[in-house]
């Protein structure tokens, strides 16, 4: 079975209580204490974020299903699914063991039911979320970049991402984990791989001057090669800007779109941009907000919907 690399049905979460979460900004370096918003201001800007960003996905063509937070218990981060579970072409439906107790709150039946009801159907639920008591982790979509139709999944190793656990899950899914390090400007592991690599169905755009071991190096690039993936490089100060960041997704008239943020896109040379644009077409939006004080950007906000339909 061949599988898609992009799908039309992306899953979001409006947020309840959107705010700094000090948990995780031990090992999350995007994150900020600025200071210049109130916890009420910062509320109120993330969820006109993200109703404006949802809102130019749909006039784009592409069916989000949108699941509200709840309001109890708390959870600052429950704007970013794509951590916790992760919905596959086979029916397979998995969800993920989190770094961060607050974050392990966000696992909620209700959000997996809201896609169930839009007509699709999972006929394998796979848990991984027990190896938290072990202080094992693996962060679904930030901790892995699948290329679903080479069965790949690609993984840097951090506090959020174990190796053995990848293998585990590989093991369960039938994909081959691409296991590299990846560090940032001061020498500390970048926290998720979705943010210094996206993955397209012909390209791939990755920061390739943070993985500092030329032969790791040299393994990424023969499998892009192999695979018939474009490399877009990105500097470590794109990466900062969250210009790897990026999900192609699809519309419902076929057409394939790279989704990132305003922040992302305005990083980008003209000659980056023009590279990209002859893969698929480019849409931002301004998450401002969520990115400086949740430390992730627009790839992080969707969870992809490849759950066979009813």
């Amino acid at each position: 079975m061949i599988r898609r690399q992009t799908t039309t049905h992306i899953l979001m979460v409006r947020p309840a209580h959107f705010a700094f979460n000090e948990e995780t900004a031990a090992s999350n370096a995007f994150q900020s204490r600025d200071g210049k918003m109130t916890a009420g201001e910062m509320r109120t800007k993330a969820i006109q974020e993200f109703d404006a960003f949802v809102a130019k996905l749909r006039e784009a063509g592409v069916h989000v299903i949108v699941a509200d937070d709840s309001e109890t218990p708390v959870k600052p981060d429950a704007v970013f699914p794509n951590n916790w579970v992760t919905f596959h072409e086979d029916g397979t439906l998995i969800t993920y063991p989190m770094f961060a107790p607050t974050r392990r709150l966000e696992r909620r039946n209700a959000v997996i039911d809201r896609v169930l009801h839009e007509g699709f159907q999972s006929h394998r639920r796979l848990h991984f979320e027990d190896n938290e008591e072990k202080r094992r982790f693996l962060e679904g979509t930030g901790s892995i970049i699948f290329d679903h139709p080479n069965h790949l999944a690609y993984a840097c190793l951090s506090p959020r991402t174990d190796d053995a656990l990848l293998d585990e899950l590989c093991h369960a899914i039938g994909y081959h984990p691409v296991v590299f390090h990846s560090t940032d400007g001061d020498g500390k592991d970048v926290y998720h791989t979705n943010v210094m690599m996206a993955m397209g169905e012909t390209f791939v755009v990755i920061c390739l001057d943070s993985v500092r071991d030329a032969a790791e190096r040299n393994m990424l690039e023969t499998h892009f090669r192999n695979t018939g993936k474009e490399t877009g490089s990105i500097s470590l100060a794109q990466m900062n800007a969250f210009a790897g960041n990026m999900l192609q997704v699809r519309n419902t008239e076929g057409e394939t779109i790279l989704v990132m943020s305003a922040t992302a896109y305005h990083a980008l040379s003209e000659a980056q941009i023009k590279i990209l644009s002859k893969h698929t077409r480019l849409l931002y939006a301004d998450i401002n907000t969520i990115e400086t004080y949740g430390g992730g950007s627009a790839r992080c906000m969707m969870a992809e919907v490849f759950l066979p339909e009813v």
